[in-house]
């Protein structure tokens, strides 16, 4: 008999275990602690249990649990860590979780810690030793900076599902088609001086001042050049987040950063994007050699593209009650994808509850996340 913990204490003890990840090793955190409790929980209900560490990853793990043998099958794949949070913008400790007005509230219940606790409360009863077929759990490693994780779990095809969801909170909506995301760091080093003479210098700002006028007119280019209707937003988008530059009214502006995201449509490749921006700022980098360089952030996510009428997508839409749709965020599915598998996103929550201080699962998904989870794992796996 399992002595596996009931599903808040689960999603407690997940809750209670910090595992942020950030590009800055002051704020990143190991994600050890959480895949200690599913390794333990998994394990428990007969699972064989692999944790490889990742790669670049700051010393941190995945975890592959597999039961059932033969081929095909079924993946059920999310992330271990979250972002960073607000501090003293929510209302409780991020790691305590806390129940009231029917949500339990916490850093990972929505995105996306508590879908494990969900898979584990799902097994807990099903006729594991009948599997025709396997059933593989993956966790990853800092999804939330690199997709790391994922992007070594598929490069290394230890395993070829016929299916996978990955359980970000999409309301138990099936997810088929994203965006992708590109975010780049445009420097313009011009030459401080004093702002009496200003051809004693080269202003950055004003040199930035054209950098935009050119990214613009790539925006409208994007904006009308490519289109997928499926989308709430059919163009690929580009945003100026950060801008920064000078230190004072009377010096000339010696360097200028802006930073910037475009989101792609699937089928537009993010290094022929990279090549746009390059090319859209040619002229303006032989005017200024030297001053003008380009870089990527962090990097960048693929966009995905399944198919709504396939059959996986079709029974899973059928058994969850929601249409298949597309979002303009971007996800580790593009990544799972390449195992060659049918591959869907799927997951309780709403995607308005991540990254927010107060994050909350509102407690009218559990019952159903559980059930649908048993019914996508018969299908594939015992039928």
């Amino acid at each position: 008999m399992s002595t596996l913990p009931d599903l808040k204490s689960c999603f407690t003890q997940l809750i209670a275990a910090p595992s942020v990840s950030a590009l800055e090793a002051e704020h990143d955190m190991s994600n050890h602690a959480v895949i200690n409790l599913l390794q333990n929980w998994f394990s428990e209900l007969g699972f064989e249990c692999e944790t490889p560490t990742v790669e670049d990853s700051r010393n941190k793990q995945n975890l592959i649990a597999r039961i059932g043998s033969g081929s095909g099958g079924l993946l059920l794949a999310g992330h271990t860590d979250t972002v960073p949070f607000d501090e003293g913008r929510w209302s409780q400790s991020p790691f305590e979780m806390v129940e009231k007005d029917n949500r339990w509230y916490g850093l990972g219940t929505c995105d996306m810690k508590g879908f494990f606790a969900l898979v584990l409360e799902a097994l807990k009863d099903m006729p594991l030793d009948q599997f025709k077929r396997p059933l593989t759990i993956f966790a990853s490693a800092d999804e939330e900076t690199t997709m790391s994780g994922a992007k070594a779990f598929a490069d290394s095809k230890v395993i070829a599902p016929d299916y996978a969801v990955i359980g970000e909170p999409t309301s138990l909506k099936p997810v088929y088609m994203h965006k992708g995301h590109l975010a780049q760091g445009i420097r313009v080093i011009g030459r401080s001086g004093h702002s009496s003479d200003p051809a004693r210098g080269l202003n950055a700002i004003e040199v930035m001042h054209k950098v935009i006028s050119q990214l613009m007119k790539l925006k409208q280019h994007l904006s009308e050049n490519y289109r997928e209707d499926a989308f709430t937003v059919p163009y690929p988008t580009m945003n100026f987040g950060h801008i920064h530059g000078g230190d004072a009214a009377n010096r000339i502006c010696g360097c200028c950063d802006l930073h910037l995201d475009i989101r792609p449509l699937p089928g537009m490749e993010l290094a022929d994007l990279e090549l746009m921006v390059l090319n859209y700022l040619s002229d303006i980098s032989k005017e200024y050699p030297g001053s003008i360089s380009v870089s990527t952030l962090y990097p960048g996510a693929e966009s995905f593209a399944g198919k709504a009428d396939n059959p996986w997508t079709k029974l899973v839409a059928e058994l969850s009650g929601n249409e298949a749709e597309v979002v303009n965020y971007s996800t580790e599915a593009p990544y799972i994808n390449k195992l060659g598998c049918q591959t869907l996103v799927l997951g309780p929550g709403s995607i308005n509850q991540a990254h927010q201080p107060d994050e909350f699962i509102g407690l009218e998904y559990l019952t159903p996340t559980v059930e649908l989870i048993k019914k996508m794992i018969f299908h594939a796996c015992i039928k």
